[in-house]
């Protein structure tokens, strides 16, 4: 990686981890469970924001001679989605989170798992490619 980009990258690191903390510990427990539309808002902000901490992790900590598998994007993907389709069930079934939140641990840990397996593969595979691009 060149030097000059690093401490660019430091700063979106620090600026997504601060953004993710705020939104995840200040709008989130704001507006649920009262507004429901400004609660997923506030989800999905956080989880961009989240997966944005895990890409630039991605790229800071890689060093990849070839251009690596998209394996772990695909596994995060998937865990992402069958978790939110997880969550969604519980919902349909009658356990909605106002009833009974610990249901909605196990969907919201694969959540956020699956975005950080997405997040660290495309780092790591954006790194690769500048490498390749430089050389």
């Amino acid at each position: 990686m060149s030097t000059d980009r690093r401490p660019l990258l430091l700063v979106l690191l620090g600026s997504a981890l601060l953004v993710t903390v705020v939104i995840h510990l200040s709008f989130i427990p704001q507006y649920f469970p009262d507004d429901v539309f400004m609660t997923g808002l506030a989800l999905v902000a956080g989880w961009v924001t989240y997966t944005l901490v895990f890409y630039v992790a991605g790229r800071l900590q890689s060093s990849p001679r070839e251009l690596p598998s998209m394996r772990t994007a695909d596994i995060g993907i998937a865990l992402f989605l069958v978790s939110l389709l997880l969550g969604a069930a519980l919902d349909s079934f009658g356990f909605t989170p106002e009833a009974i939140l610990e249901a909605y641990v196990v969907p919201a840990i694969g959540i956020y798992v699956g975005l950080a397996l997405l997040g660290w593969s495309i780092g790591r595979r954006t790194e690769a490619i500048n490498e390749i691009v430089k050389q």
